[in-house]
């Protein structure tokens, strides 16, 4: 993003801004180095209660931020928000990653572990995530797929962020890849573009079984299955479970269609 951040010594004070940065930091070892972090950061489930609440991922506290001296910030140019970052920069030390591939997470790992002298464990976690990925045995015919994860109004997924690359990774073609990366789609323009198959994320709406049904009545023909929206988008250390995960959708949508 065309910032230099520079740390005379490794960090002690680590504040993370973004909820599967989190998770990364905490399977590198850091938890005695973490400080802060945002209200949606909810994995690992026990430790992240005992740290301090910073806000959410485009409103941050910035008293509460300074209340905990952070050393090194650690975000993401698109779950976060320009001015926060911003304004976090003329005080702080502030790593951004900026993430569209699984290549992207691996280099985004990688540097994190050099800026938290956690190398080693950043270098293991690389090759398990590569080996799992390689592992993976997409679908063979290309199937037509709408990805949603929102609700009133219905927004989908477009192109060029993670959770395309993992659609096209499974062999599903993304059906609105030709628009902007999260457009509002309408129930007609659902109708006509009639996917063989649409996935309801999990997060961040919580679609639930019952939104089954609204989505079957605009495509009648369609496959219609609720995902775990973590296991598509989440780019830290949970990628290492992610491909077991979605070669059971693969095998799954292959058997039902």
């Amino acid at each position: 993003m065309g910032h230099t951040v520079a740390l005379p010594d490794l960090p002690q004070r680590i504040i993370s801004l973004v909820p599967s940065q989190t998770e990364l930091l905490f399977d590198l070892g850091l938890e005695n180095r973490i400080v802060g972090l945002t209200k949606f950061c909810i994995h690992p489930k026990p430790q992240v209660k005992q740290k301090a609440i910073i806000g959410g991922t485009k409103n941050f506290r910035f008293d509460a931020i300074d209340k905990l001296h952070p050393d090194l910030i650690i975000g993401n140019k698109e779950e976060n928000y320009k001015e926060g970052i911003g304004q976090l920069q003329q005080r702080y030390p502030v790593w951004m990653s900026d993430i569209y591939t699984l290549d992207d997470a691996l280099w985004m790992m990688q540097q994190v572990g050099q800026l938290t002298g956690t190398e080693a464990k950043a270098q293991e976690l690389i090759q398990g995530i590569s080996t799992g990925f390689k592992s993976l045995q997409p679908a063979q015919a290309l199937i037509s797929t709408a990805y949603f994860i929102w609700r009133k109004p219905y927004m989908a997924v477009g192109s060029h962020n993670i959770i395309d690359y993992m659609l096209q990774h499974c062999g599903f073609q993304n059906t609105f890849a030709d628009l902007a990366r999260y457009p509002e789609i309408t129930p007609k323009q659902l109708q006509q573009a009639n996917p063989k198959l649409i996935l309801l994320s999990s997060e961040p709406y919580p679609f639930r079984e019952k939104h089954v049904a609204e989505f079957q009545e605009i495509c009648p023909q369609a496959l219609i299955k609720i995902v775990d929206g973590e296991m598509f988008s989440w780019y830290g250390s949970r990628l290492l479970h992610a491909p077991a995960y979605l070669q059971q959708v693969v095998e799954e949508v292959k058997q039902e269609l």
